[in-house]
């Protein structure tokens, strides 16, 4: 008899989200005490950068650090940003492109991406301005949206060569299950994909020492050094990168468990600290060299390479245009809602107000109405790429307690990823117990 590796989610202990409970549980390493950004709509519970690779359900994530006059780093880093000498940032940018460019038009830089405004941007700029020979990457959508897929064909007919990998669709979609269940992160996978394969290509495929991404983590208020324009290696490389974790699992026990051999794998996994060594690749943002503005970046798609914005509202906020190309953007950032107490609207709304496009009361009650919506546009294709089914896995889908993802199923394992200092019961409804237009 096959043993169940996957059982369902224990029903939680509702004495634990009572409003008035004492000794509250904290979950993921967060600070206890939920505290807001006075300048934006961040609070101190959001995620920072972190190893992905060793990320299990104990790992404790570090989150956004809010100073004593109540202003976090992503808003501390934007007014450092205003006090930056521009000029003396592009001239560094173009010492570095005359460094690396290639005068025989071969690829000598990488610009991975999807064909969002970002990535678009960033290429165009490189390209066309500053006279560089870009490769683009792209590491495929779990589901590309049809807006996302029209959006990508319009950023390679501007002029571009693009790599696009398609990871064993099977295999994603058991990683992506298995991450949703283990860590309540359904975007994991892509984002090991998107992570890590491009400084293996660069370093091991094309030769190429140079790489670009567009914005940096310090826009969200990552501890990165704001002096420093080059991506860590310790996010991407690592010295045994077989003892990684993918879903929460270790590779080991993906191979034993779930039949899954090392090729299989290997796409997710980041790039040995040997070989990166060997390479001599860097890792820049754009973004530190030149002023980043992501609408400035959307209008310019739009108007350089016809970028289309989505033709609805995405759920969960009031934007068009940012993440739009994965179907399975809209659960991400439903998941990020439920663990961290922050959604969608929370992201662009800080973002925004850092840019002084709207107000932070205007962000505020933006926040109060779209943050945490449920986003049901995408359900039944999503929870179809999410089941265990015989026809696809028919020994997996034994390791299972119940293979097939349904909405009741997925409300069972939602609640089990509430922290009880973040959420509460009260008449019988979920309820966050502080909120920042409440606070």
């Amino acid at each position: 008899m096959v043993k169940v590796l996957i059982d369902n989610p224990k029903k939680i202990k509702k004495n634990l989200y009572h409003p008035k409970a004492n000794k509250l549980k904290v979950y993921y390493g967060l600070n206890p005490k939920i505290k807001f950004c006075q300048s934006c709509t961040y609070s101190n519970q959001k995620p920072n950068s972190e190893k992905e690779y060793k990320h299990k359900i104990k790992t404790k994530k570090p989150s956004l650090k809010i100073n004593k006059n109540n202003i976090c780093n992503a808003c501390y880093i934007q007014k450092f940003k205003s006090e930056i000498n521009w000029k003396k940032r592009e001239d560094l940018l173009k010492k570095l492109c005359d460094k690396y460019r290639k005068n025989d038009g071969s690829y000598d830089c990488i610009v991975p991406g999807s064909g969002g405004k970002d990535s678009f941007y960033t290429s165009y700029k490189l390209k066309f301005e500053y006279g560089m020979n870009p490769l683009t990457i792209t590491y495929a959508p779990h589901i590309y949206t049809d807006w996302g897929y029209e959006n990508f064909k319009a950023w390679i007919s501007t002029g571009f060569d693009n790599f696009l990998f398609t990871p064993n669709i099977k295999v994603h979609r058991l990683l992506t299950r298995l991450a949703l269940e283990n860590l309540f992160h359904p975007f994991q996978p892509f984002m090991f994909g998107q992570n890590y394969l491009t400084p293996k290509i660069a370093a091991s495929k094309f030769k190429i020492k140079l790489v670009f991404y567009g914005e940096s983590p310090l826009e969200y208020g990552n501890d990165d050094n704001k002096n420093s324009p080059i991506k860590h290696p310790k996010y991407y490389t690592s010295k045994d990168p077989f003892k990684s974790s993918i879903a929460g699992i270790p590779v080991k026990n993906l191979i034993r468990d779930f039949k899954l051999k090392r090729s299989d794998l290997d796409n997710y996994l980041p790039i040995s600290v040997k070989n990166f060594k060997k390479s001599s690749t860097e890792i820049h943002y754009l973004g530190y060299y030149i002023p980043w503005h992501p609408q400035s970046a959307y209008y310019f798609a739009v108007e350089k390479g016809g970028f289309k914005p989505s033709p609805e509202r995405t759920p969960g906020t009031y934007s068009k245009y940012s993440s739009i190309d994965d179907k399975i953007d809209d659960l991400h950032y439903y998941t990020t809602f439920i663990k961290f107490g922050m959604g969608r609207a929370t992201y662009d709304s800080a973002q925004e107000i850092r840019n002084n496009e709207i107000t932070r009361e205007e962000g505020i009650q933006l926040v109060k109405q779209f943050d945490g919506e449920y986003p049901k546009r995408f359900e039944n294709e999503l929870f179809e790429y999410l089941s265990i089914n015989k026809k696809d896995f028919p020994l997996i889908y034994k390791l299972f307690k119940n293979p097939i993802m349904t909405k009741k199923y997925f409300d069972l394992l939602t609640n089990k990823f509430r922290s009880p200092h973040i959420w509460m019961i009260e008449n019988n409804n979920w309820k966050l117990r502080k909120t920042i237009y409440n606070d």
